[in-house]
Parts: C-alpha cells; sequence; structure tokens
C-alpha cells in the first residue's frame, strides 16, 4: 500500500544542541494536536468514510506520519549531544531519568500520548469538520515553534510543516464540500 524511499518529505538540519527547543517540539510529537494524533486519527476515520474520501484521508494520514519522522528527528538531533545537565536545565531531566536520549511519545509539558486525543464521530461530515480543526491546530501550533526558535534550519523545516497543515486543511474542506453535494441529492446517507 505504501512506498518508503527511505528519506525525510523535508530535510532537517540543526545549528546547535537544543534541548529547550526539543521540548517544545515534544508538542507535535506526541501532543493532542501533534502529527501522531493525526495520522492515527485520519488512518482510523477512513473505514467509516465515503469511498470517494478515503484515499484523501490515506494520503494525509501517510504524509502525517512523513510529518512525525521530521519531528522525531529534529527532536533528536536537537538533544543527542546534550548533557545530563543541558536536559535537567530544559525540563527534561524526568524524561531523560526514564528513556535517555531515545524518543518518548509525549507532548512539551511531558504528558504521555493518550488514545483519547483521536476523534471519531462516524460521521463524515463531523470528521472532516474535527480534521480541519486539527490541521488548524497544528498550523498555529508550528507557528508558534517557529516564534519560540531562533534556529534557522529548524525553522525552514518548520515552515514547510506549517504550509503542509494549510494544505491538509484546504483539501478537507473540498472534501466536506464534495460530500455536502452528494447528502443534498442523497448519495450517501
Amino acid at each position: 500500500m505504501w512506498a518508503y524511499d527511505k528519506k525525510l518529505q523535508y530535510p532537517v538540519e540543526v545549528r546547535d544542541t537544543n534541548p529547550q527547543l526539543a521540548k517544545f517540539l515534544m508538542e507535535q510529537y506526541g501532543g493532542a494536536d501533534g502529527e501522531l494524533a493525526a495520522a492515527l486519527r485520519y488512518m482510523n476515520q477512513r473505514y467509516t468514510i465515503p469511498d470517494k474520501v478515503i484515499g484523501l484521508l490515506t494520503d494525509i494520514a501517510t504524509e502525517e506520519f512523513g510529518h512525525l519522522e521530521m519531528i522525531a528527528t529534529m527532536i533528536f538531533k536537537l538533544t543527542k549531544d546534550a548533557t545530563p545537565d543541558q536536559l535537567r536545565e530544559a525540563g527534561l531531566g524526568e524524561h531523560f531519568a526514564s528513556h535517555g536520549h531515545a524518543l518518548f511519545y509525549t507532548n512539551a509539558g511531558g504528558v504521555p500520548f493518550s488514545a483519547t486525543y483521536l476523534q471519531a464521530k462516524g460521521d463524515p461530515i463531523a470528521d472532516l469538520y474535527e480534521d480541519i480543526a486539527a490541521e488548524e491546530k497544528a498550523r498555529a501550533t508550528y507557528q508558534w515553534l517557529i516564534d519560540l526558535s531562533d534556529d534557522p534550519y529548524i525553522n525552514d523545516s518548520l515552515a514547510y510543516l506549517r504550509e503542509r497543515e494549510n494544505v491538509h486543511s484546504m483539501r478537507f474542506r473540498e472534501a466536506v464540500e464534495l460530500l455536502k453535494e452528494d447528502q443534498n441529492t442523497k448519495k450517501y446517507f
């Protein structure tokens, strides 16, 4: 079903070790509005969505996994050479005590990922509106991460991700309109 090219969707470089920025990026790694939640939400919703938009959900879910890989790479590169003292100063002491330099799905506050982040109502229009909201929240978070960062390389990758969230939101909006047209002609309800 998928082809994996064994390369990141967009290049990820970092200027310096920066565990504080890595901690902020964890919001998009394991947070409620992050990439893992989005990928799993869309992959799950595709089973109760009309055939016309199954491919859209699959495509975007797959891309979100690619975004997750980019965020993981950023976090790893920002922390791989950090000392335990640097990690502690950045608020990652507890994380280091449990996981060392390994990544773990948490948000920026250290709260572990939860399946409660995933929304699926089973109503195509309701689910697509949820998806639009998720993409807009991710877009906003990427902008805030850019505002917090002084690393031009990270900001370049974050800007790419922010723009992809815009594209996903537009695609979901198009799907809503398509399904509303079908709803008006009783093609799927």
